[in-house]
């Protein structure tokens, strides 16, 4: 646990060298030098498993070998440089891990498919990379495949994870995990040295993986990374995020986004970090108690959802426990203004910080499962300065990092000592950033951004410039310590019919601050005032109203609720009275349909899509505008 007055310490941690220019090279020097240390651990039947270094080796091994026994990757390359393409489509499951270190270890390109996609979109991604071999987890998957397949003339082989209920299948396509290492026990016997040798020969400028962008306007993009400019940004990392074989890391994001396959497997094939794999994304609450992690990483959305339950439960306990919180809080809080000010945290308040430890905080922070982390870090989309200072209250240092898929996972950081919210941090040591003078777009140039689109060269072009910049589509500002901002997206500002710009992701992150709100979209493009779209947050709202005896059938009931529709007004007009007159939101509407991941108007991570809502929902929107508020 970081004292949070010395923030130096995070930065004392043991430099990592591992040799290897490539993915595959980085695994088994890695496997070789840990051997029988634990790398990964996975909850199976209510009981964690553990894989050692060597487990690992082996069973990427017996994949590696299945895969070239169904001759996977003829040595002959391809115009990128890269060999066959096979594609991954399952949850965050180590046997993903295992078959992408498999694929990368015969010369292939590993390329990822969101689980939530459906059948068609399966189809174009495999399409558009021309993939020959198919990892899927389960017969869910397997069922949006088998509708497909017939339009992938270029599929050779289906390899299941888990064939629960799929034991009496016939199919000569169809393959379990298990009959492939199988298969791949019995080529290495013949073949001792193939695998490594493949791996070996596998070139830093070789393509690697492909990591296909959300699609939140018009189809996916294929981002081609290749093995030089991966190797290069897990090196890098290291220097923002030191960690070591001493941490535990989580792993539930999707594998297929940039931000768990760089920054959570490949980094901690290089640092050695153990993964530790949850069971569904229902039970990330449950599972962060029991891992215990010291270094967390998440998107915004998780760290909305765990600050929402401890509100929500303090307001359910007894006065005593309130008014112990509330002084504890206060207490965190104070010393995060001084830390935050760079000013010495005197004895007196590092004493009462001891005891508000003691009586409340350290209970709040086992309950979030945050109470071993040394430091937690947000990205992937902006989140409220508000939150971070909350979590900075209760002694627990957040990192805010910035980047995309194009830059390989985080192009910014917040320097550990130099804590700033809402600000994206400072440009990482191993690329250079810059704002584009003429229209404030952030610009990043270095080894780690991508190689451009797959099959489109014209986007590749319009992306990557003559000079080698990055054009990224945020708008930000950089301030004298070269601490970065970002405003918003080039295509999000707003200017009302009244000419005045604004920018709704401020406002959309003092709603999502709210326990009861899970996601907001501002509107007011050309429109004389401003209004929003909320997704409520159904688990506390639907406590707000169960305690207050209000009646409700469903979640469009619930919307409906004269007094969650008061309920939400009131957080509204919380954020405000923060803002100018102009600023203000005048109307609202609540989505009446709780969405997942499975609904095309949230991305991967849970992020609505600006465009889509506003085309889908464009009545309820031009309701609010019929008259004037």
């Amino acid at each position: 646990m970081s004292n949070l007055w010395d923030l130096h310490q995070l930065r004392d941690r043991p430099t990592v060298d591992l040799p290897g220019e490539t993915i595959p090279a980085l695994f088994w020097n890695a496997s070789r030098r840990r051997n029988d240390l634990v790398w990964m651990r996975q909850k199976q039947l209510g009981l964690w498993r553990s894989w050692s270094w060597a487990q690992a080796a082996d069973q990427v091994e017996e994949i590696g070998c299945g895969l070239l026994s169904l001759g996977f990757c003829p040595t002959e390359r391809s115009g990128n440089g890269g060999g066959e393409r096979a594609s991954i489509l399952s949850n965050t499951v180590i046997e993903w891990v295992l078959a992408d270190l498999a694929i990368l270890s015969c010369g292939g390109v590993s390329s990822g498919i969101y689980p939530t996609d459906a059948a068609t979109q399966v189809q174009y991604l495999c399409e558009d990379s021309d993939s020959v071999i198919l990892f899927v987890e389960d017969d869910e998957q397997l069922d949006k495949v088998l509708e497909i397949r017939d339009q992938l003339p270029r599929l050779r082989q289906i390899i299941v994870f888990d064939m629960h209920g799929l034991r009496t299948v016939d199919d000569p396509m169809i393959m379990s995990l298990d009959a492939l290492r199988e298969r791949g026990r019995a080529w290495r016997t013949k073949h001792p040295d193939v695998l490594q040798t493949r791996a070996q020969a596998c070139r830093a400028e070789d393509l690697a993986i492909l990591v296909y962008t959300s699609g939140t306007t018009g189809k996916p993009k294929g981002a081609m990374h290749r093995h030089a400019g991966l190797v290069y940004s897990v090196r890098g990392l290291s220097l923002v995020l030191p960690q070591d074989e001493q941490d535990e890391r989580m792993a539930f994001l999707p594998l297929c986004h940039i931000v768990e396959r760089v920054g959570g497997a490949y980094h901690s094939i290089y640092t050695g970090a153990r993964l530790n794999f949850v069971e569904n994304p229902q039970t990330i609450p449950e599972n962060v108690r029991e891992i215990a992690p010291t270094v967390f990483a998440a998107v915004p959305r998780v760290w909305e959802k765990l600050y929402s339950g401890v509100m929500i439960a303090i307001k359910d306990s007894g006065w005593v426990q309130q008014a112990a919180f509330a002084w504890g809080l206060d207490v965190g809080s104070r010393i995060a203004e001084q830390v935050l000010a760079r000013k010495p945290v005197s004895p007196w308040l590092k004493l009462q910080f001891s005891v508000a430890r003691l009586i409340a905080l350290n209970n709040v922070r086992k309950v979030l499962g945050i109470h071993r982390a040394r430091v937690l870090i947000t990205g992937a989309a902006p989140i409220s300065p508000d939150l971070i200072r909350w979590y900075l209250a209760l002694g627990v240092p957040m990192f805010e990092a910035w980047g995309m898929t194009e830059t390989c996972g985080a192009a910014t950081s917040t320097p550990p000592d130099r804590l700033k919210p809402g600000s994206i941090g400072q440009a990482a040591p191993y690329n250079e950033v810059r704002i584009d003078p003429a229209t404030g777009e952030i610009l990043v140039r270095g080894p780690n951004v991508f190689a451009g689109y797959l099959n489109l060269p014209e986007k590749t072009a319009e992306t990557i410039d003559g000079d080698g910049w990055l054009h990224t589509g945020d708008v930000g500002t950089v301030d004298e310590e070269g601490f970065y901002r970002i405003t918003d997206r080039m295509k999000d500002i707003i200017i009302t019919a009244g000419g005045k710009n604004i920018t709704p992701s401020e406002l959309e992150n003092g709603l999502k601050f709210s326990p009861y709100i899970t996601d907001a979209v501002v509107i007011g493009d050309r429109r004389p005032y401003l209004t929003v779209i909320i997704m409520i947050d159904q688990d506390n709202v639907e406590k707000f109203a169960q305690d207050r005896d209000l009646p409700f059938s469903n979640y469009a009931s619930l919307t409906r609720s004269p007094e969650v529709q008061q309920l939400i007004q009131d957080e509204i007009d919380r954020v405000n009275r923060s803002v100018a007159r102009v600023e203000q939101i005048k109307k609202f509407f609540l989505l009446d349909t709780q969405l997942s991941a499975e609904d095309e108007e949230l991305t991967p991570t849970m992020k609505l899509k600006r465009k889509l809502v506003e085309t889908k929902y464009a009545q309820p929107i031009e309701a609010m505008y019929r008259s004037t508020p």
